[in-house]
């Protein structure tokens, strides 16, 4: 339909072949002037929106328009939220879990840890995928005897692996018959309550524990689950300069530092954090989409404690 007071192309050719008189004069001002109007208003309106070159722009535009600029701001976000992560991450923060028992009685299998990056400051090892942009250490902080450490496997420089440090560089490290000897000193111990563990079969498993007090007053708990193992009595290791000796709190089951070909002495670029505390902790019975069980199956208890 046009627009009411606005002529038809039927309506200009037929009043173009007769002589204009007095009326259609005065119409045609009526219609020039309406239409003027409505061109001018139409101006202005597009003036006010920002399209003063009078660019039509159809309804589907702006929603197309408005579409774009919501999924740039959701990419922004999400590029943001990861941002934040990596800086987080490498700076500060980095969670680690527990597959296996080397660890035992401290940290158990299922725990979810947070490790401090900023603990012993920044090498290679603290960005993902350990990136060759420099050597050593920056803003570092020196480990002490006692702490519980994630470093990189010195034979590949990948794998994550989490012992106590019991040698600083220099030291002389020794197992004689289940205790452990430093700087020919040997480190004290006294038995305490059983590590008493049950698997999902309902076995229950007891393990002598003892708890070990260094010359800087950590103490911590270890494991001795086979007495007179290969691992209680070993030579005297003297740690190299810039490097520590590491052991796990589960004596005879613990691939550490006692074990050169394996493991052995840890440079200290290779440390990649402090263990913090645990955040997590699941017995491991139920399978992850098994939600409904994940209240059952949490270590409660175990939320929240620090690693010591």
């Amino acid at each position: 339909m046009p627009d009411e007071g606005v002529p038809t192309h039927s309506q200009h050719c037929e009043s173009a072949r007769f002589p204009v008189s007095a009326p259609h004069v005065w119409h045609f001002f009526m219609l020039f002037g309406q239409d003027g109007r409505r061109i001018e208003r139409r101006r202005q309106t597009r003036v006010q929106q920002g399209n003063p070159g009078g660019k039509l722009v159809s309804m589907s535009d702006k929603t197309s328009a408005a579409q774009s600029s919501g999924v740039m701001e959701t990419v922004k976000t999400v590029g943001y939220a990861l941002l934040i992560a990596l800086v987080i991450r490498a700076l500060l923060f980095q969670p680690f879990s527990i597959p296996s028992g080397s660890m035992l009685s401290t940290l158990l299998i299922g725990d979810y840890l947070f490790v401090s990056k900023y603990a012993y400051g920044y090498s290679k090892h603290s960005l993902p995928f350990s990136p060759p942009l420099f050597s050593g250490r920056i803003l570092s902080g020196e480990p002490e005897r006692g702490d519980v450490a994630v470093f990189k496997l010195p034979l590949d420089g990948r794998t994550d692996y989490i012992k106590r440090i019991v040698g600083l560089p220099g030291d002389r490290i020794q197992m004689r018959d289940g205790q452990l000897i430093i700087n020919d000193e040997p480190v004290p111990r006294e038995r305490v309550e059983d590590f008493v563990e049950e698997d999902r079969f309902g076995n229950i498993r007891r393990v002598a524990r003892y708890r070990e007090t260094l010359s800087n007053g950590k103490s911590y708990l270890t494991l001795d689950q086979v007495r007179g193992s290969s691992g209680d009595n070993t030579g005297v290791f003297t740690v190299p300069a810039g490097h520590y000796f590491m052991m796990g709190d589960n004596r005879d089951d613990s691939q550490d530092s006692r074990v050169p070909g394996a493991v052995g002495y840890v440079p200290f670029e290779n440390l990649v954090g402090r263990a913090e505390f645990i955040f997590y902790s699941t017995d491991g019975s139920a399978r992850f989409w098994e939600f409904w069980r994940w209240p059952t199956v949490t270590r409660w208890g175990r939320i929240g404690e620090g690693v010591h």
